[in-house]
């Protein structure tokens, strides 16, 4: 690992907040996130993990117009926001690799009562995870992709407005 200076990184950041975050900021443009979409290897199993382990209800299930076999499906997440999958069948895609403009990690608010709630179902089914802050757990779905199930409200991170 290069050495990195942090104090030029934290006078970049700060140059950043004050020139591009403002007090009057005008309304976006968008209405929300539609969907964010993921691809699997395993259509049951996904919906095993996301609607009977973290409990977000399978919405619907329809042929992918893009790929002739491939199955598109989406789960609630809450507040009119979904999470969409694709598979592939016939194409050896690998498994998933956190890549340079890839997916980090998918952050999804639940109160802090199924957030206790949820942490004990992913103790029954031994899924390991990592407890940050006392209010986000990180684990990995049967595909590999990092959650983050947080229990902070919408806009919120660690005691922080960002919205």
């Amino acid at each position: 690992m290069t050495d990195i200076d942090l104090d030029a990184i934290a006078a970049k950041r700060a140059r950043l907040q004050a020139e591009y975050i403002t007090a009057g900021r005008p309304p976006t443009s968008a209405r929300g996130i539609h969907h964010t979409a993921l691809m699997c290897s395993d259509v049951e199993q996904t919906i095993r993990f996301y609607q009977g382990v973290l409990e977000f209800p399978l919405t619907d299930l329809f042929g992918n117009r893009d790929y002739q076999g491939s199955t598109h499906f989406f789960f609630d997440v809450g507040n009119g926001n979904l999470l969409a999958f694709f598979d592939f069948p016939g194409l050896d895609l690998g498994p998933y690799q956190e890549v340079l403009g890839g997916i980090n990690h998918i952050a999804i608010s639940v109160t802090k009562e199924k957030w206790d709630y949820l942490r004990g179902k992913l103790d029954a089914e031994g899924v390991p995870y990592q407890e940050a802050s006392g209010t986000s757990l990180y684990f990995r779905d049967p595909a590999g992709v990092r959650l983050e199930l947080l229990a902070d409200p919408l806009g919120e991170m660690y005691g922080t407005k960002v919205l």
